[in-house]
């Protein structure tokens, strides 16, 4: 049985807004699919100097990313930035642990004698 995926958006000194929410949670939500492997994903939106920052942790089952943003306009496109930057993290670490095991294997075979 697979446990629910949860999803976490924190907002820090910076006023909650329920359309970058759920806009946020859909792209999540397009994660979760891709990767179920992830069973949390925690973002958090903070106010910086003149700008946003945003943090965003995933952990689950053999998984493990991190991604951070610093300087963005808006919330949405902190959030947006984020998020692409750990679509990029969970592909590279996805493909690390599906492929390396096939090549290794392909890289073991024995050459056929024609």
């Amino acid at each position: 049985m697979t446990q629910p995926t949860n999803v976490v958006i924190h907002f820090k000194s910076i006023d909650i807004d329920e359309a970058v929410r759920e806009h946020l949670e859909a792209r999540c939500e397009h994660l979760i699919a891709e990767f179920p492997e992830a069973t949390h994903y925690e973002l958090t939106l903070e106010d910086g100097a003149n700008s946003v920052d945003a943090h965003c942790h995933v952990t689950g089952k053999n998984t493990r990313a991190a991604a951070h943003i610093a300087g963005a306009d808006t919330p949405r496109q902190a959030g947006d930035q984020v998020l692409d930057k750990l679509e990029r993290e969970l592909r590279k670490n996805h493909d690390k642990r599906i492929f390396a095991p096939r090549r290794k294997a392909q890289k073991n075979q024995p050459k056929r004698m024609s």
